[in-house]
């Protein structure tokens, strides 16, 4: 299953490839692309026709001033002749311009379009797996660099081979001797440029790899700018900040130097043919076999030749860093998806409150050399509130990210009511589950919108009730702007408590069936845990809820408490039953308060 836009047959690990599949993108402009070729071939045709007409003019001179003068009146009609083929080539050439930008812009914007809807198609696996910052690079940075890509070169290429194809054209009708001696060194030239263009490539991809390790640093440094600060930790940052950013420094480098290199070598080559030409069109005039115009022209033309292979040649590293950043995009839309819901509809026996739910012999590992969960058996009741403990690594929260099927089980079946999860729609599984996790996350917005995030369509009256049962309408009423206070997930002006708090709400306003609290309270201070534990405590009444906890003071209470050590259910029971066996849980319970119970 693809992206929109997403040629599941294509591959993206060459230069021809990722451009193939950039033509194919633009199939939906074909209309538009062939009014600008037919633009720029306009454009082409006055640029290359201006030269003709120049050199007619100066026959005029020449040949008037050798017989009773020169007739201004003709030389005018050419010179205006010669200024309306500029402005046709001027204003040919603003318009094709002005379309490729908006063919351009638009590929830009499906692009970054397909890759929006992609991140909401990926499996948690590859966002673990990946770096945020080169995600970012490639869904920005690569995308920007396609676009300005094509924005540079779309037109020049164009242009390019119609004025090559144009001039070596007007040369040989003035002399096709002539045209061949300025055409033989250019083979040479295109050999060499074909040995840069292949050494760059590497480069180039390099380049943009690079790019979004450094963005990765970067971003890193920010989130985790406390942290780095606390532990003295700068020196280490800037040193993994400086070896990547040297090593994009040498990618870039390497280049820019293969790149740099192309139009000294066409120009070295234009060069010779040029000087080739001068010696052999003066002969050519001392023979009368051509007239001055005519060498006057052709050597405008040969002058004008160099331009376009110029062009030609510094568009070609321009279309190899282009083709690297597809390569990077396509890599992304191609990777893998959640697999395909088996059904949209909720089976007739789960409608409701949700029931029973069960783990059957349940085996999970995020790879196949490295099980988390092995062959776990557990059976929760309605309405139970389940607490899961253990040390780190044991497999606490991997449990529930099975239950919200952000991964699907190895092997064995989570049922809620006897029915496999998987016949669920994962929309109408999740909306059964709320979620409170350890990191807070507030979206760009106001707090009344990252309240109402719960459940689509709540009213300013739900939003307002959600945050009372959860504590947290005093809190925003002491805000100057309360509800309406804009906020995100970097805002310094809440405590960390206190966005866990408008997370709480955000989860209490969807309204759950299933509650995970994923280690909600270890983050927050005596006082808001309270407050907490005060809001989950009436949340939790009537639903069936998951506790993952260190502070095992907030899970006293829970109906059932799973101690889970390395994917294995090693005990279960209530804390008082776990307390007298005085095994794990018990040796855990006594390493936090170092009591007797």
């Amino acid at each position: 299953m693809n992206g929109p836009g997403v040629d599941p047959t294509a591959t993206s690990r060459d230069t021809k490839g990722s451009l193939k599949r950039l033509a194919r993108l633009l199939k939906p402009a074909r209309g538009q692309i062939v009014l600008i070729m037919l633009l720029t071939l306009l454009a082409t045709a006055a640029s290359v026709a201006a030269p003709k007409f120049l050199g007619d003019a100066t026959n005029v001179i020449v040949e008037g001033m050798a017989s009773s003068g020169v007739d201004f009146r003709h030389l005018a009609r050419v010179l205006l002749f010669v200024v309306a083929l500029y402005v046709i080539y001027a204003l040919a050439s603003f318009v094709a311009g002005f379309i490729i930008r908006i063919v351009v812009q638009d590929l830009g914007f499906n692009l970054r379009k397909t890759a929006q809807q992609k991140i909401d198609k990926l499996p948690l696996s590859y966002v673990d797996q990946h770096q945020r910052g080169d995600l970012l690079s490639r869904v920005t940075n690569d995308i920007d660099n396609i676009n300005q890509t094509l924005m540079q070169t779309f037109s020049q290429v164009i242009s390019s081979l119609y004025m090559v194809i144009g001039i070596v054209g007007m040369m040989v009708w003035i002399s096709w001797w002539l045209a061949l001696l300025s055409v033989l060194a250019f083979p040479f030239g295109m050999l060499a440029m074909v040995k840069v263009l292949k050494a760059s490539k590497p480069q180039f991809k390099a380049q943009w790899q690079k790019t979004g390790e450094v963005s990765s640093i970067v971003e890193e440094s920010f989130t985790g700018h406390e942290i780095v600060a606390l532990y003295n930790m700068q020196a280490m940052r800037t040193s993994s900040f400086d070896r990547a950013n040297q090593e994009l420094f040498t990618a870039g480098f390497k280049g820019q130097f293969y790149s740099q290199m192309m139009q000294p070598i066409m120009s070295f080559v234009a060069n010779i043919s040029f000087v080739v030409v001068a010696v052999a069109g003066a002969l050519q005039v001392l023979s009368g076999a051509l007239t001055i115009g005519a060498i006057q022209a052709f050597i405008q033309y040969s002058r004008q030749l160099n331009h376009p292979i110029g062009t030609l040649a510094s568009t070609a590293n321009l279309i190899q860093s282009g083709a690297a950043s597809a390569e990077r995009v396509f890599d992304f839309l191609d990777s893998e998806e959640m697999a395909p819901d088996t059904t949209a509809e909720i089976p007739p026996s789960a409608e409701g409150s949700a029931g029973t739910l069960s783990f059957e012999n349940v085996s999970f590992g995020y790879t196949p050399d490295r099980t988390v969960i092995t062959h776990l058996n557990l059976e929760v009741q309605r309405g139970q509130q389940v607490a899961i403990v253990g040390p780190t690594g044991a497999g606490k929260t991997t449990l529930v990210n099975l239950l919200m099927r952000f991964y699907d089980v190895s092997s064995g079946s989570i049922k809620i009511d006897g029915v496999p999860i998987t016949n669920f729609s994962k929309d109408s599984l999740r909306s059964k589950i709320g979620m409170v996790l350890q990191d807070t996350w507030l979206f760009e917005g106001t707090i009344a919108e990252n309240i109402g995030y719960g459940r689509a369509g709540a009213t300013r009256e739900e939003i307002v009730e959600a945050a009372k049962a959860t504590g947290v309408d005093r809190l925003i009423r002491q805000l100057p702007e309360g509800y309406d206070t804009a906020v995100d997930d970097e805002d310094g002006g809440l405590s960390v408590g206190e966005k866990q708090l408008i997370t709480i709400a955000r989860a209490y306003i969807s309204d759950p069936e299933i509650l995970i609290l994923d280690e909600a309270t270890s983050s927050v201070d005596t006082r808001t845990e309270m407050l907490v534990q005060r809001a989950m405590n009436h949340l939790r009444t009537g639903r069936t809820s998951f506790v993952i906890a260190h502070r095992l003071s907030t899970i006293r209470e829970a109906d059932v408490i799973i101690v889970m050590v390395e994917g294995d259910v090693v005990e279960q029971g209530t804390h008082q039953s776990l307390m007298d066996r005085r095994g794990y849980y018990y040796d855990l319970y006594q390493s936090q308060f170092n009591t007797s119970d």
